[in-house]
């Protein structure tokens, strides 16, 4: 009687809601119709009812009957309310009111949706789980209580999706569903309730009757449609359908035409997979497709390609111009041909639409175009399998099984899915409780453990990689003392053993772990819980019916889910970035970013700086590094060389070609192309050049009777291409500005033939060269290269494009100073919905103050400064206000800049400061994970103008892009364009005597009272000395625009500091000789035991005073430091780390007239005592490095100032890295490359003609310096070899023939002759 009624008010219920969807329709009324207010009661059924009155029948909105509504026998979270509305239904809203004139109403509840009455599927917002979200907390017997809170992290795993209920029992409150949900039943399971009263519910919801045409296969069964005769390209089609299945593989269409022409959706693994034609990868889309829910597939050919759709992810696939249409023969839906089928789909396929047809209803209404194949329905018949989810490590389910089990056979088994290695799927004792079974994951592999009271353990494992997320099957059979366990049918292997005891399923079946503490006699888990699904339970081959269990008539169970799988795959889109790989657990997933270049929860920041400004500025010399441009945008890391010089950063990128190359014309003549690929991308070189304050690219040609650009009024010879992409061409030469159709000398009037502007173009039998540097950014880098007067007889050329050098980066230096608290910048919504980060750096004297806000209707994002040793991220994306706070043991607001790193993503939060260690804050589980600005981004204050920040901020940058403070500064009143103040907190990195030098953005180094090089005065000035080699500098003349001096003529001196380093053989030696016209002097030496003496002669009737050092054996080769000081009669020295010696003068106390300073052999040396003129005469042989006399650097004056510096060398001099304290102390003449290192690979011997290795060949580790046509050897301000050749006017020079320029459209053979960069 029960089973007709159903059935009756079945077929009433859909007829009323056509009538009703259809006059609504016809009125043109949204979907949005009750649909349960005309339910019959056969329509309501519940968990359970308080009395007759209370029955789910009455639970309709605004009715009083019965006892104003529905109320469970117990207020617990196990308690549901379930509605039939008698046919698949399109679902919109949802309405809840409380149980009529009681105190019992839900405060929150979760909404479940199913089409056949099993298998629930669970009601997830887009942005996963809403709020506030409700934790179900179970006692260890299963005894239900309840916690209305917030979600504790560790426990999100537990967290149901709650919607907000009511406050009192009579208001209605409605919950529109973000997206329409398609579905006959739905349940509602109370959550959590007014504390006063109980579980009391009256509801609605609404929505209207959903039409489809679905189609039932077997796995046996298809559809075959064949198109009408005709023309069949189709340059806009479409296809589209929805289907549902229980297994993981099988095809779902094929559409077959030409070999070019087919395409095939089929599943694999429980994701979709687009197969195109032969030579064209596959690529998949969704995830656990498998599910037995329903699932909506779209594949749409627009232009050049096609748009695959899966429920709610899309994928572009672009496809080439000859496939940009469809010509379909015929499209098979169920069953698939050849190599690249999976076999028949099973499952129901609704609503197949290929190209406007309904091909389900073409088969329905018997169409001549479709034929059926095999045993097809057209209605859904879905097998019905009752599912467990055990959704966190409190999760169990008891069984009670017959305590008489066969004693030969027996059997136990079951379906799982997860993606956990490790879980307990179930466990039972022995007969007689003499011992306990357990079977378990580890390691993702099956694992039987047999504990038996005086026997050893029995182990079994069988299977591999169980968590993948597919579903599973595992079989324990115990037959006639025969062990066997079965993974997948024995597909996955099956593990044999022959235990001397008997194997009986009996007594109480644990499934998913054990009770809480207090149970242990009953149930003992050694391993971890299981989190996961399981489904299809046998037991001695019977199943086992679950839904008496969710009844509450059989066995109990904590934390769990019944008669659904709630399985996520949390991979599926994928939240690692910058193709980070992703790994997953049943409550969270991780990233693998190795490899990468980026790092934190989901491979978003990069770990590399974006220029190489910044790294200078964290106290880095010159050296390949990696760049990031954009930091966490989409341009990838690059490896490049940073120049650091005193003067400029120089980021150099190298191109496969910047050796000179001489031009060999082929027969029939054509002019000559090169072409030039950059060791970065596109996107890479536009991202430098655009950020960098100038780039440069030297770009010259050496000629003999070759013109170049001819005269301007005459036919254009040759050109370049430069700018993005393949650039454009430009018939201007370097040193020219742009369209000028001239070289640099004829610019500056001086070409060797005044009526060209070239001197190429004079046509001469001489050698002679145009060279010159490009400089407009905007056609920076060169391209490509083509030269045309090249096959005349006699014309020969050879040309050079340099490497592109930049230096100067605005966003590094791009500041703000905000002098009001209520002053602010303002720039568009911030957007960074999945990922954000935000880096800024900050200097104040104020204790408080906001750098950043955006709001949105909710969620917000604020970073400010609470403290004057507190800085506080804070934001909220749904789940309630979140902060990471950072705290340190110095203060802030000490006017020194800070930086400040900080991170928000679906995983975490991180605040970074300056370099100590980030403080992290996890995200929820399954909490929201978008962040919806929509106001303007506020910088330096807030929307209320309240808690502003003082001071400067600069470099500011979100996900990557720098914001334009300075421009919008400028603009806006009580803020100020740029930041002064920089060597307050970089003067430090000045190293050795280096004064910090402030400049309008940015700051530098001045070395010239040091006696060392470099970006930070930290490079050794060194030299080599033979016994012929002097080194004189002379006092009495005007020190040179260097600067590399401060004493004047006529020096007296009553005090001296001098520091130098040294390494030799030679005892005794002369190392340093300072002397005066009045025949005084001081000399450093090593005597004949080794020892070092300093001799003073301030009195030239007197001998001179004699300081002998006790520090022994310094003539050994090793790299020695003296440090020597004097005031008046009073002076010391220092060498290494020894302890410092003192010492007293009995002559004068001050140094008259001093002349001259001279390193090496003495030039003029007959005026001085024996013993020490021969010394002097005999010289120097060994390393001085780091000269420094008062503030007099002798060695770096003459090594890197010798034109405007008074001094003089005489004999070789050549400079050496010998002053390193890691250098050969038998190899001090060895010279150091730019990158500072030894060794030097190939890659770095680049940009000149020919390499050469210096200190041993290129495989024993020797140098590279580079030597060819028009090499430039002038040292850079920093005492490195400048990249590039001469740039200038230019004349004649031999040509090696070294590499070769390709004819324009010549063999492949010459294009391939182009020097690459290895």
């Amino acid at each position: 009687m029960e089973l007709w009624s159903k059935e009756v008010w079945g077929i009433i219920a859909r007829v009323a809601l056509m009538l009703l969807s259809s006059s609504g329709a016809a009125r043109g009324e949204p979907c949005r119709r009750p649909l349960v207010s005309a339910l019959p009661p056969a329509a309501f059924s519940s968990s359970s009812r308080a009395s007759g009155s209370h029955g789910p029948a009455f639970a309709k909105l605004n009715r009083r009957e019965g006892a104003g509504g529905w109320s469970p026998l117990s207020s617990d979270p196990y308690q549901w309310l379930e509605v039939d509305l008698g046919g698949r239904t399109r679902i919109t809203a949802v309405a809840t009111q409380g149980r009529y004139g009681s105190s019992d109403w839900l405060t929150s509840y979760q909404l479940m949706f199913s089409d056949s009455g099993h298998n629930w599927k669970q009601y997830r917002q887009e942005d996963s789980i809403g709020s506030p979200l409700t934790c179900v907390v179970l006692h260890p017997e299963g005894g239900p209580s309840r916690s209305s809170l917030w979600c504790h992290k560790k426990d999100m795993s537990t967290c149901l999706q709650a919607l907000p209920g009511n406050t009192n029992a009579d208001s209605v409150v409605q919950h529109k569903l973000q997206h329409p949900v398609i579905a006959r039943h739905v349940r509602l399971l109370p959550l959590d309730w007014n504390p006063h009263g109980r579980i009391g519910l009256r509801l609605e919801t609404y929505g209207c009757s959903y039409d489809s045409d679905v189609v039932s296969l077997d796995g046996r069964s298809s559809l075959l449609f064949r198109s009408s005769p005709g023309p069949r390209r189709t340059p806009a089609a479409s296809l589209s359908l929805a289907f549902k299945t229980p297994r993981n593989s099988g095809t779902l269409v094929q559409a077959e035409g030409r070999s070019e022409h087919s395409l095939t959706l089929q599943l694999q693994g429980g994701r979709l997979l687009l197969l195109l034609p032969k030579g064209r990868r596959p690529v998949s889309l969704g995830s656990l497709l498998d599910d037995q829910h329903w699932h909506h597939v779209s594949v749409e050919l627009r232009g050049d390609g096609l748009n695959l759709t899966v429920d709610s992810s899309s994928l572009w696939v672009r496809l080439p111009p000859r496939l940009a249409h469809w010509d379909h023969a015929q499209v098979s839906v169920g069953a698939g041909r050849g190599l690249a089928s999976r076999g028949h789909f099973r499952g129901c396929v609704e609503n197949l639409v290929y190209n406007g047809l309904n091909l389900v209803q073409l088969a329905e209404k018997k169409d001549q175009r479709v034929t059926v194949q095999g045993d097809v329905t057209f209605s859904c018949a879905e097998p019905v399998s009752v599912a467990m989810t055990f959704t966190s490590a409190q999760s169990f389910l008891r069984l009670p099984l017959a305590t008489e089990a066969p004693t030969t056979e027996a059997s136990v088994g079951l379906h799982f899915r997860t993606w956990n290695e490790a879980g307990l799927l179930l466990t039972f004792d022995l007969p007689q409780r003499e011992g306990v079974v357990w079977l378990y994951l580890s390691g993702a592999r099956l694992h039987l453990q047999i504990h038996k009271a005086g026997r050893a353990p029995l182990e079994l494992s069988a299977g591999s990689a169980l968590n993948d997320g597919q579903w599973h099957s595992m079989e324990l059979v115990s037959r006639r003392g025969h062990l066997s366990v079965a993974v997948d049918g024995g597909e996955g292997a099956t593990a044999h053993a022959s235990p001397p005891f008997l194997i009986a399923v009996g007594g109480q079946l644990f499934l998913g772990g054990c009770p809480a503490e207090g149970s242990r006699r009953l149930c003992m888990n050694p391993f971890e819980a299981f989190q996961g699904c399981m489904r299809l339970l046998t037991v001695h081959n019977q199943p086992l019916d679950l839904i008496p269990v969710q009844q509450a008539l059989m066995g109990n169970y904590s934390h769990l889910q019944i008669d659904m799988c709630g399985i996520l795959d949390r991979c599926s889109q994928s939240h690692c970035e910058h193709g980070g790989s992703c790994r997953q657990s049943w409550s969270n997933f991780h990233c693998n970013c190795s490899g990468t270049g980026y790092g934190g929860a989901t491979c978003h920041s990069s770990l590399y700086e974006q220029s190489c400004e910044a790294y200078k500025h964290r106290g880095n010399t010159s050296g390949y590094y990696y760049i990031d441009v954009d930091g966490s945008g989409p341009i990838g890391a690059q490896l490049m060389y940073c120049n650091m010089t005193e003067d400029h950063t120089w980021t150099v990128i190298q191109h496969n070609n910047t050796a000179l190359t001489t031009l060999r014309p082929a027969p029939g003549g054509g002019r000559l192309s090169a072409h030039f690929e950059y060791a970065s991308q596109d996107d890479q070189l536009a991202a430098v050049i655009g950020q960098s304050q100038h780039c440069e690219q030297e770009l010259s040609y050496h000629c003999r009777k070759s013109r170049l650009l001819n005269t301007p009024d005459g036919p254009l010879l040759s050109w370049w291409a430069g700018g993005p992409g393949d650039g454009q061409v430009q018939t201007y030469w370097g040193g020219a500005p742009p369209g000028s159709q001239q070289c640099s000398c004829g610019l500056q009037e001086n070409c060797v033939d005044p009526r060209h502007s070239c001197n190429c173009d004079a046509d001469r039998g001489e050698w002679a060269h145009d060279s010159g540097l490009l400089t407009h950014k905007q056609t920076l880098p060169v391209r490509s290269l083509v030269l045309g007067d090249v096959h005349r007889p006699g014309s020969e050329g050879a040309y050079r494009v340099g490497p592109l050098r930049c230096h100067g980066d605005k966003n590094v230096w791009n500041a703000a100073f905000f002098d009001q608290e209520t002053s602010y910048l303002h720039f568009p919504t911030f957007h960074g919905e999945l990922s954000a980060d935000v880096s800024f750096l900050f200097k104040t004297s104020s204790s408080s103050g906001v750098f950043l806000e955006n709001l949105g209707i909710r969620d917000f994002l604020r970073i400010e400064l609470c403290s004057s040793t507190e800085v506080l991220l804070s934001f909220d994306v749904g789940n309630g206000p979140t902060e990471v706070a950072m705290t340190t043991a110095f203060p802030l607001n000490d006017d020194r800049w800070h930086h400040v790193r900080a991170e928000r993503n679906v995983r975490e939060a991180s605040l970074r400061l300056d370099e100590l260690p980030a403080a992290t804050r996890e995200a929820p589980a399954d909490g929201h994970i978008h962040l919806q600005l929509n106001s303007q981004l506020f910088i330096g204050g807030t929307a209320s103008r309240q808690r502003g920040f003082r001071g400067c901020m600069r470099s500011l940058r979100l996900n990557g892009v720098t914001l334009d403070l300075e421009g919008r500064a400028g603009i806006t009143p009580g803020v100020q364009a740029g930041c002064s103040g920089h060597c307050s907190s970089y003067g430090s990195l000045c190293q050795n005597r280096g004064r910090c030098v402030e400049r309008t953005s940015s700051f530098s180094c001045d070395c010239s009272s040091s006696a060392h090089s470099g970006a930070f005065c930290d490079r050794e000035v060194s030299a080599s000395f033979k016994s012929g080699t002097s080194v004189s500098y002379a006092f009495n003349e005007v020190i040179g625009s260097s600067g590399s001096s401060s004493v004047s003529s006529d020096l007296d001196l009553r005090a001296e500091n001098l520091s130098l380093s040294f390494r030799s053989l030679q005892s005794p030696a002369l190392l340093l000789f300072v002397g005066s016209s009045r025949r005084e002097y001081l000399a450093l030496l090593l005597n004949q035991h080794d020892m070092l003496e300093v001799r003073y002669r301030l009195d030239s009737s007197r001998a001179a005073d004699i300081l002998r050092s006790k520090v022994p054996n310094l003539a050994d080769g090793h790299l020695h430091a003296v440090v020597l000081s004097r005031r008046a009669a009073a002076a010391s020295v220092q060498i290494d780390q020894n302890p410092k010696e003192d010492f007293n003068l009995t002559s004068d106390v001050e140094f008259n007239s001093v002349r001259s300073l001279v390193l090496g052999r003495v030039p003029d040396s007959a005026e001085l005592d024996p013993e020490l003129s021969r010394l002097a005469s005999v010289g120097f042989t060994g390393c001085l490095s780091g000269v420094l006399f008062n503030s007099v650097s002798p060695l770096k004056a003459a090594l890197l100032h010798p034109d405007t510096s008074p001094v003089v060398v005489t004999g070789p001099l050549v400079q050496s890295i010998c002053g390193s304290t890691s250098a050969d102390p038998h190899a001090a003449g060895t010279r150091h490359h730019l990158s500072g290192r030894r060794t030097c690979s190939w890659s770095l011997c680049l940009g000149f003609v020919t390499p050469v290795w210096i200190g041993g060949n290129r495989s024993a580790g020797g140098e590279c310096h580079q030597e060819g046509l028009g090499s430039d050897r002038r040292r850079d301000s920093g005492g490195g070899l400048r990249d590039g050749v001469g740039v200038g006017r230019g004349g004649a020079a031999p040509l090696p023939e070294e590499s070769h320029a390709s004819e324009a459209g010549g063999e492949d053979a010459k294009a391939g002759r182009q020097r690459r960069l290895e």
